[in-house]
């Protein structure tokens, strides 16, 4: 038998205990994906919010822990228009409520004259009304999901409000959600004269590093702007705190996991240790025992890394129906399956280095004596 037919071979010698060492992987591996695939799909997400209808750049109040809980005086949305090079700001309001399955509906306030900016497509019906008419459009997802359509109501803060329109924006969060007049949001969230962030827009002529630049210069003690992601990491902790979480649990994994593949190839050295004995009386080096040895260990991490890598992804498809579906788009980045083989990949040089040089160093003799 060759080489690389023993090292394909061997880790499957015993199954029960080669696949309790592939399970423990697995899951660390699977949890690594699941979470770089709501991690990006927040992300996206987030960032399309921030370029919503084409705007250059976002505002945001300082130092919040997470944009969403941002809350900006309504007054600086004139002082940020009268900026040189802006062409138009808009303020809006974002609140998440629990309504019909959907835990993280999202309610976006808004004057309807510029409802524009947001690249909303009203495919039915027409636009709500401004100032306190009880009035929502709702997106195609949300219609879908509530069985709502034009004439039905929709029930905020105990109150009905009538379904004037459908519309789209390739956004899920927002097509998951309602538009509704600022001044309704902000009473239903009590907040009065604050919105979440500014939207703005820049003349063709102007700069939009000079005009970020302009308005940090003079407001920058209460309000931050926000033109990419990184911006955002930047002061949105949130983003920051998920990214770290995801690093933790493959260092955890490596560890858990390389605790795993050492019990396993030691005790796949200890059963073989005659055999290993008769391939050294026959001529291996030690460097052929711990190279293949090793390679077994690798053998069984990447087959948990391919495991663990679907069962992520069923793990997404599970969560979806319920609660993430409609607020969270997954996406399925090549970058979040190669980080899944890279743990899998160390998990199984780690795990296996030991074992395979204690195999290595076995003397013959002893070995061929052993029963």
């Amino acid at each position: 038998m060759s080489f690389f037919s023993l090292i394909l071979k061997n880790p499957f010698r015993n199954k029960t205990r080669s696949a309790l060492a592939i399970v423990g992987i697995a899951i660390g591996i699977a949890t690594i994906v699941a979470l770089g695939i709501i991690t990006d799909g927040l992300k996206t997400s987030t960032e399309e919010t921030l370029k919503a209808g084409g705007s250059d750049f976002s505002v945001v109040e300082s130092n919040v822990s997470d944009m969403f809980l941002s809350k900006i005086d309504e007054s600086y949305i004139e002082k940020i228009k009268s900026e040189n090079g802006v062409e138009d700001a808009v303020g809006v309001l974002t609140a998440i409520q629990p309504i019909g399955g959907n835990p993280y509906f999202v309610l976006i306030g808004i004057d309807p004259n510029k409802l524009d900016i947001s690249n909303i497509k009203i495919t039915q019906g027409k636009a709500f009304s401004n100032g306190s008419a009880k009035e929502v459009i709702i997106g195609k997802v949300a219609s879908e999901k509530l069985n709502k359509s034009i004439g039905d109501t929709l029930t905020l803060d105990q109150e009905k409000y009538k379904i004037t329109g459908i519309f789209e924006t390739g956004d899920l969060q927002q097509d998951g959600g309602a538009f509704l007049s600022l001044n309704n949001l902000q009473n239903i969230e009590d907040k009065p004269d604050k919105v979440t962030m500014i939207y703005v827009k820049i003349k063709k002529d102007a700069n939009v590093d000079e005009v970020t630049k302009n308005i940090e210069d003079k407001y920058g003690s209460d309000v931050t702007t926000i033109a990419s992601l990184e911006d955002l990491q930047s002061v949105d902790q949130g983003l920051n705190t998920i990214d770290t979480a995801s690093w933790a649990i493959s260092i955890l994994a490596i560890v858990i996991g390389g605790i795993g593949v050492i019990n396993t190839m030691i005790m796949s050295v200890f059963e073989r240790t005659r055999e290993i004995g008769v391939l050294k009386a026959v001529g291996w080096k030690n460097r052929r025992i711990l190279g293949m040895i090793l390679g077994e260990s690798i053998v069984l991490t990447l087959v948990a890394g391919l495991v663990g890598s679907i069962m992520g992804v069923l793990a997404i498809q599970i969560l979806l129906p319920l609660g993430m579906e409609g607020f969270i788009k997954p996406v399925y980045n090549s970058e979040v399956f190669i980080r899944g083989f890279l743990v899998a990949l160390t998990v199984g040089l780690i795990g296996g280095f030991y074992p395979a040089y204690r195999a290595s160093k076995l003397p013959p003799t002893e070995a061929l004596r052993y029963e």
